[in-house]
């Protein structure tokens, strides 16, 4: 994956403000953007995935311009082809877990049925060992459950890129490091590149091919690491 990055926004909330002025380049298939909280993380991979519109500068990633202020070129977030997983994992709470992971196969926002089915839905549920709650819903299932189905939701339109809000925050520890484990055998098997943000040295070293540390707004440092 090559990513490039340049991009300024100002951020307001009343009196205070934040400048989110990030520059960076990798041709890393696992980028760790790695800091505190409050660094502008989430608002960096918001800005990638589309959800936040940059004042200027420019992001391309594999060898797509998705966002260039002085060309006037802003895809929307349906037309970038990346996933973006939330740290809450935003399932549907009134969907099941069949119709979660079939919701993103479809145009429009019309709900799957709740027999929703497929070869493609089918694949996630065995590939996530989720055929046995595939009709419960959200609040019936465990973190790690809920973890996988928000996965499998972001994974099955095939994107280009994966992005990752903290995505094991919300977990106990011991679920955390399967949960690692799992997403690490996940990516490796199926090749598509990432982007996490953390601010959990662990995640960066289990899979920060490329370590980016933000603080304040910008990248303050880089670093490779060793495959």
């Amino acid at each position: 994956m090559q990513i490039k990055v340049d991009i300024n926004k100002t951020l307001r909330s009343g009196a205070r403000a934040f400048e989110l002025d990030a520059r960076f380049e990798s041709a890393s298939r696992r980028v760790v953007i790695y800091g505190p909280s409050g660094a502008g993380k989430s608002q960096l991979l918001k800005a990638l995935a589309g959800l936040m519109t940059p004042d200027r500068g420019q992001i391309e990633l594999a060898g797509r311009r998705l966002f260039d202020s002085d060309a006037g070129i802003d895809l929307a977030p349906q037309r970038r082809q990346v996933a973006y997983l939330f740290q809450d994992y935003a399932l549907f709470p009134h969907l099941n877990v069949r119709q979660n992971i079939g919701f993103g196969l479809q145009r429009g926002w019309r709900n799957p049925l709740s027999r929703v089915d497929g070869e493609t839905i089918r694949y996630w549920l065995q590939a996530f060992e989720l055929d046995h709650v595939a009709h419960q819903f959200p609040h019936e299932l465990s973190g790690g459950q809920r973890q996988r189905v928000a996965l499998a939701r972001a994974l099955a339109p095939r994107p280009t890129a994966l992005l990752l809000d903290e995505p094991f925050a919300a977990l106990d520890p011991g679920l955390r490091q399967r949960m690692r484990a799992e997403l690490d055998t996940l990516q490796r098997k199926l090749a598509i590149p990432m982007i996490l943000i953390t601010h959990d040295p662990e995640d960066a070293a289990a899979f920060g091919d490329h370590v980016l540390r933000m603080e304040q707004g910008r990248v303050a440092d880089a670093q490779e690491q060793p495959a």
